[in-house]
């Protein structure tokens, strides 16, 4: 674990120790708890956005076939 300091507004400071106590925490867990869960959410979005990228694309309509059916889109 590494020690950060931050600046931030006194009245930020005082909401920010408000809520801490409220979740029975300190205002620097609960600020790393928030920082790797937005570091999560983003890595997750990245994954799943090169794993759509990779995919062949999907020909909705040629001149002789129908609209493919929702199941064969979403594979289901």
């Amino acid at each position: 674990m590494k020690n950060v300091t931050i600046t931030v507004d006194e009245k930020v400071l005082r909401w920010a120790k408000v809520w801490a106590a409220e979740q029975d925490s300190s205002v620097s867990r609960l600020l790393g708890d928030t920082l790797r869960e937005k570091m999560e959410s983003e890595c997750s979005y990245g994954k799943a956005r090169e794993r759509y990228l990779a995919r062949e694309p999907l020909t909705l309509k040629d001149a002789q076939t129908a609209y493919p059916i929702r199941e064969e889109l979403y594979e289901r």
